[in-house]
């Protein structure tokens, strides 16, 4: 277990995690009066200006004898750590090309649209998007695939002219998520679900899986609460929700940072135990809640696999080998289910992955 705490004045309490080498925490002062000591301040305008250099910096034009493959994900999250390190593993075997991960500045359709405008003009031969909300971008998107390679991957924009999409089935990850539920409640039960953007494509096919394999059971979703990956909103959702539905019995973190704000919500409201957490993804908060039993089980993805796989498919794709792409289109990586008998195996192969 790795000891996370929180950053609230006055507030050294510990939170459950587990190391899995691709997401780092650090122990914050802050001063009662708010404020933080001068040393975590430092640390945490580092941290700020590291994670978005690549999305607020001027991206000049790419060199022509050395192709530029881009990674544009849909907002700041340590969920993408793993792809981050994925990136990393397809650069070494592509040296022929330069390979980076973006961060758009704000979890925004118009943010990420602008990102790939600059990569386009400074020369990207081929871009793998996550895409803020695939259905209000298709415009923007189809600019995108007329002037360089365009990949999707998390959420798909199938009505587009993107040329194939790598990533999880979503439908399936939710009738995972589903299966969690009727596991840990077999008597039934009422559950509130969270998510970052209820517009996306991932988020819907997730909650519409998880409604699909609870049907027919006396368990029903009954309500799903975005944030537009606002962390702080994210939390005040569950804050809220534990105030004016007290019958709820079930909590649903869809995105990989909604689950550690559930888990946080419910710690300080003293109710960890008491309403069963069906996770996504594989935050540290989130595994360790799972190890320690506070978290059902959580269906975790493969960000890893995406960007090491996507990478690898666009540098053939350019050089006109299309053998990797599926005649449908979608290549599917599958999700999996971690539970408190796993959790230990999973993470240290996360580990390994990072090459820790």
């Amino acid at each position: 277990m790795v000891e996370h705490r929180s950053s609230v004045a006055g507030d050294h309490r510990r939170w459950p995690g587990v190391d899995n080498g691709l997401t780092t925490w650090t122990s914050e002062r802050v001063e009662p009066n708010g404020r933080l000591d001068m040393k975590s301040a430092i640390s945490i305008a580092a941290l700020c200006a590291a994670l978005m250099l690549g999305a607020s910096m001027p991206i000049v034009a790419y060199a022509a004898d050395k192709p530029t493959l881009a990674f544009v994900v849909n907002g700041a999250s340590d969920f993408w750590k793993a792809a981050e390190a994925g990136v990393k593993k397809a650069q070494a075997e592509l040296p022929d090309y330069n390979l980076e991960l973006k961060y758009p500045e704000q979890s925004s359709v118009a943010i990420q649209q602008r990102l790939m405008d600059d990569l386009v003009t400074a020369g990207v031969k081929g871009i793998m998007v996550s895409a803020v909300d695939p259905k209000t971008s298709t415009d923007g998107l189809n600019k995108i695939a007329s002037e360089t390679a365009l990949f999707t991957t998390d959420s798909d924009a199938p009505q587009t002219n993107r040329i194939a999409y790598i990533g999880s089935s979503n439908v399936d990850a939710g009738k995972q998520a589903a299966e969690i539920a009727k596991k840990a409640m077999p008597e039934g039960g009422k559950c509130l679900g969270f998510v970052g953007l209820l517009g996306a494509d991932n988020a819907r096919e997730r909650i519409q899986g998880m409604k699909d394999g609870l049907a027919g059971t006396k368990i029903e979703l009954v309500d799903v609460r975005g944030d537009d990956i606002d962390q702080t909103r994210a939390k005040k959702n569950v804050e809220d929700a534990l105030v004016a539905s007290p019958d709820v019995t079930c909590m649903v973190g869809f995105y990989s940072y909604n689950t550690p704000r559930i888990y946080e919500a419910l710690r300080d409201a003293g109710k960890l135990g008491q309403i069963t957490v069906v996770g996504f993804d594989d935050d540290p908060i989130t595994l360790g809640g799972v190890k320690e039993g506070t978290v059902a089980a959580t269906v975790v993805q493969q960000p890893f696999e995406w960007a090491y796989q996507g990478m690898k498919m666009m540098a053939a794709y350019l050089k006109g080998d299309k053998s990797s792409i599926p005649d449908n289109k979608l290549l599917i990586i599958d999700t999996v289910i971690v539970g408190k008998d796993d959790v230990d195996a999973y993470a240290a192969n996360l580990k390994k992955m990072a090459g820790n």
